[in-house]
């Protein structure tokens, strides 16, 4: 992992008074937003139309596309600049977008390829293809700079974007967030008055009610797939409604979607770590500091349950986080990472300007100076208040968070991300027990944060994942474990999980195995530039740490402890050189055990925290039958007893 102070950026000096958390404001943002602009430039193809960014290879959707996707995404970034700033543009940067978009639509093509013959052509709007992912950045862009912009287009240049963008209110998207694109570009022809078949409002009309399918409530929308939850929920579903609305001055949809985001917004602050870091759980990571979009949109939009100095020390958080952590290559360009690159997190869909959709972070730049969002002092971010446990029903989450180590771990009993009508393989980012702000799933190697039956030497998974829900400190869920695409014969594994303060208790029921039938079930995986593994007994755990010798606690130290408690047998750990996201070398606690001849619990505790400290101290954790019951060290216990039927649990304070 990369260390790369921010400093690196010319930022201006910190404002520890006003912002005692981060030491970031306002000025910080335009600086970090004119330093990303200005690191583009150079890669600016003719006229202006297509940006392309060197990267390690092109995206599934051609060179051409990428150009394109490198034009829109810092498009995107420029409007929530220069419309913040009342159109004002020292740098010139809508008179570079304005020749790219007047360049881009004179012949647009389906070619997928760049060619010496034309190296300057937008890619035309068709089914299902980049381009229309696109157009709703361009569109969005061009609504928020209408007056700078669009205003001033010759008409023949502002026809031919209008031609160009309507190609997505007349082809499919992808029947997830996707809708939501061709729904943004019809807002901005309807406010232009550029409607006149009445394409654009139905192309509005049609995206809210395709959305509608999927809100379940509480602020939640699935993405497409049944269970599919993570950050799109913030920065697609809730971000581009409530932007619409604000824009359209439309009270009746703000009072719906934005108080659906005010619902989401109420956990999802809660899933940010002390550092600043984001939930490290889903696709695109690589978007990154897009993170804080919804924080913004809440302020924006005066639908938020937070403070405006709660919101912009957890927004400020997220980007510091990622520009002192090495997000920005020597150049000054996003990497395709987390920190900085790492293959192992691209999606076929990514391409070298994809990271650039980290620009929705900045829409909070749309704030003028003297809204409270900018004057107020920050404010402890969730994380940092008390230690909480709290539960989030309809994704069947539970968050866990501690203030002496500002770490936030998700326990994950409800998103697996399979589709409807088939099963795939497991997602790491999508179909692990856990998640956290300092954890990344291990792309290779054993599963990490998985209980799993060995058969044939094979590692069972999850597949789909079918939720009991989450309450008071708990969250259950049941699945069928499958090897490769075939379910064990009458398999059911039953799984609970209860949490208190930093720690954890795990059970597991598995019925319907044949007697003698390996289980594992594995820990945190904790990744660094160096690492320490250690089992005594019943306890498995390991230390990682990206500087300083190995005695150092704090931030740059990370321990992660699994020991078992019934059912298991055998306790190791596991060192992974090939690491995760946080660091090139990892170690995983992982226990073992067997099956009896009828229905087997097995349970461990667990802890993921910022510690030099070896012993898991943990619960006093008893088992009789199918019944845990819990103290933890406060003296507060959970009783929990497990069925094919789901979990019954009862808590005492």
């Amino acid at each position: 992992m990369v260390i790369r102070s921010a400093a690196s950026l010319l930022l201006p000096p910190e404002d520890r008074k006003l912002s005692p958390y981060t030491g970031w404001t306002r000025s910080h943002w335009e600086a970090a937003a004119d330093a990303l602009l200005a690191a583009v430039r150079p890669f600016a193809g003719p006229e202006q139309a297509l940006i392309m960014l060197p990267g390690p290879r092109p995206s599934i959707s051609g060179t051409r596309s990428d150009g394109l996707e490198g034009y829109a995404r810092t498009f995107l970034l420029a409007a929530f600049r220069i419309a913040g700033a009342g159109g004002d543009d020292p740098q010139g940067l809508l008179a570079r977008y304005a020749q790219g978009l007047e360049a881009g639509t004179r012949a647009p093509t389906t070619d997928r390829e760049l060619t010496d013959r034309d190296p300057i052509s937008w890619l035309a709007i068709g089914d299902r293809n980049q381009a229309m992912v696109e157009a709703a950045s361009i569109a969005l862009a061009l609504r928020l700079t209408r007056p700078w912009l669009w205003d001033r287009l010759d008409p023949q240049v502002r026809e031919r974007a209008r031609t160009w963008l309507a190609g997505a209110l007349h082809h499919t998207p992808v029947d997830n967030n996707w809708w939501l694109f061709p729904f943004t570009v019809g807002g901005f022809l309807a406010e232009a008055g550029l409607d006149e078949d009445g394409a654009a409002e139905a192309a509005v009309r049609r995206g809210l009610a395709k959305i509608e399918q999927w809100y379940l409530g509480d602020g939640w929308y699935t993405d497409g797939r049944p269970r599919a939850f993570d950050h799109y929920n913030g920065w697609a579903f809730h971000l581009y409604p409530v932007l619409h609305a604000h824009l359209s001055g439309d009270r009746e949809l703000l009072d719906t979607y934005g108080g659906r985001l005010a619902a989401h917004l109420d956990g999802y602050a809660r899933t940010f770590g002390a550092d600043g870091a984001p939930m490290h759980q889903g696709r695109s990571l690589s978007y990154r500091f897009a993170a804080a979009a919804p924080l913004w949109a809440g302020a924006l939009t005066g639908r938020s349950p937070l403070t405006p100095g709660a919101t912009r020390r957890l927004a400020s958080g997220v980007l510091r986080h990622f520009l002192d952590r090495g997000a920005t290559e020597p150049d000054g360009l996003l990497s395709l990472g987390w920190y900085g690159p790492y293959p192992p997190l691209v999606q076929p869909y990514s391409g070298p300007a994809s990271p650039y959709w980290a620009s929705k972070g900045f829409v909070g730049l749309l704030l003028p100076p003297d809204h409270p969002v900018w004057t107020a002092p920050e404010e402890a971010a969730p994380v940092e208040r008390t230690d909480a446990v709290h539960p989030l029903p309809q994704p069947g989450w539970l968050i866990q968070s501690t203030v002496a180590d500002g770490l936030v771990r998700l326990h994950n009993h409800g998103s697996d991300d399979q589709p409807a009508d088939q099963v795939l393989p497991d997602e790491p980012l999508y179909a692990r027990l856990g998640y956290s702000t300092a954890t990344g799933p291990l792309p290779d190697g054993p599963p990490d944060n998985h209980f799993g039956l060995v058969v044939d030497g094979q590692v069972s998974e999850r597949g789909r994942i079918r939720p009991f829900g989450a309450g008071d400190g708990w969250a259950a869920s049941a699945h069928r474990p499958r090897i490769g695409a075939v379910e064990l014969p009458g398999v059911t594994v039953t799984s609970l999980v209860l949490a208190h303060g930093a720690d954890e208790v795990h059970a597991h029921l598995v019925t319907g195995a044949a007697p003698g039938t390996e289980v594992r079930h594995s820990g945190w995986p904790v990744a660094g530039t160096a690492a320490e593994t250690w089992t005594d007994g019943p306890l498995a755990a390991a230390g990682t740490w990206t500087d300083g010798p190995l005695t150092e606690t704090g931030a740059g130290r990370l321990t992660s402890a699994l020991q078992q408690v019934e059912g298991y047998t055998a306790a190791r750990t596991v060192r992974v050189p090939a690491g995760t996201a946080f660091g090139p070398i990892c170690a995983l606690p992982v226990l073992s055990g067997r099956t009896g001849a009828g229905p087997s619990l097995f349970v461990s505790v667990a802890r993921l925290s910022r510690s030099a400290a070896r012993p898991l101290d943990g619960p006093s954790v008893s088992t009789e039958g199918a019944l845990i019951r819990v103290v933890w060290s406060d003296g507060s216990s959970h009783e929990a007893s497990l069925d094919l039927d789901g979990p019954s649990v009862r808590r005492k304070d």
